[in-house]
């Protein structure tokens, strides 16, 4: 069977684009694919961290995810520290990427900003982890959205320079999985940002454990503009705020933006925010639900963590011990 390799960072507050764009995907792939569900806490440290925070965001988002359907018997799921594997072959990589590869990484540029020189080495060297990341556990299929995209494709590139060099074919190269409508979820104040939990409005985004009347509310107060809904797809063009509510009403109803149009055609945003209101309680409150039930027995949470460290350790060492011995290392 393949194998899905994917992670998520530990920063709390999981919310729809988190679910739409990640989460609900990995539900679906478990069904064909052997799953590996990673908890980044070590990609997490690029930037300054609160220990009892960051522990407290890795169960959250632990709870977030079986909340949501993950099923820990079939999937393994683990938090990235727990398994020195990824530290160790991140290293033996390193020895293999070029620092023009990492030059053109577009994303440390942008976390970066005006201060690359007080920028931290992880943080640059982001790219390389998550290579290990993948390659450890010889993943033939990444779930990624389009700004990871370049990361995945250096993951490939290391993953032939290894082979390469030792003329083995040691790592597989591993493949995108871009799957669905609505993976990129926008801000409900600004249709032209991504929807983030570092947004400073908490009505820009609707996190997972929201209750039913903050949903409702945040749902009214989304930015939309005077027109009424069009017809069809391309009456959204220089509308994102439209764009972005259609389409989270198509993702969570698993239908067409086309179809969603089609049903709205020329009505009132009142009436399609009430609609989108009550499709989106439906969907997220039981899961809002579950994760508030599972964060009350937090051991329950380490518990899942700890046999998906375990499970996940196994196949880490003998594909590091694979690695280090084509190297010369053993």
């Amino acid at each position: 069977m393949n194998r899905i390799f994917s992670g998520i960072q530990p920063t709390g507050n999981l919310h729809l684009g988190n679910y739409l764009g990640a989460i609900r995907n990995w539900v679906t792939l478990q069904e064909s694919f052997e799953s590996i569900y990673c908890i980044v806490d070590l990609h997490a440290i690029t930037v300054p961290q609160d220990p009892d925070e960051l522990r407290a965001n890795v169960r959250e988002v632990a709870a977030g995810l079986l909340a949501a359907g993950i099923d820990a018997e079939r999937c393994v799921i683990f938090n990235q520290s727990a398994v020195p594997g990824h530290s160790e072959l991140a290293w033996l990589l390193a020895c293999f990427t070029p620092l023009g590869w990492l030059n053109r990484m577009t994303q440390f540029k942008e976390k970066a900003g005006k201060h690359r020189e007080n920028a931290v080495l992880g943080l640059y060297a982001y790219p390389v982890l998550m290579a290990a990341d993948i390659l450890l556990y010889k993943a033939t299929h990444v779930p990624v959205g389009e700004d990871q995209k370049q990361h995945l494709e250096l993951a490939r590139d290391i993953a032939g320079a290894f082979n390469r060099r030792y003329e083995v074919e040691c790592f597989p190269l591993p493949e995108p999985q871009i799957m669905g409508a609505a993976t990129r979820v926008m801000s409900l104040r600004d249709g032209r940002r991504k929807m983030s939990k570092s947004d400073s409005s908490d009505y820009s985004r609707l996190n997972l454990t929201d209750d039913a009347d903050t949903i409702r509310l945040k749902i009214r107060k989304a930015r939309t503009d005077p027109e009424p809904l069009p017809a069809t797809p391309e009456g959204l063009a220089e509308r994102p705020e439209a764009a972005n509510l259609i389409g989270i009403f198509a993702a969570l109803a698993d239908e067409t933006v086309e179809a969603v149009c089609a049903r709205y055609a020329g009505a009132p945003f009142s009436t399609f925010k009430a609609d989108l209101a009550d499709l989106a309680v439906s969907v997220l409150e039981p899961i809002g639900d579950e994760i508030r039930r599972m964060m009350k027995d937090p051991a329950s949470i380490d518990r899942v963590l700890a046999n998906g460290a375990a499970r996940a350790a196994g196949m880490a060492a003998r594909n590091l011990a694979e690695a280090q011995t084509i190297m010369g290392l053993r």
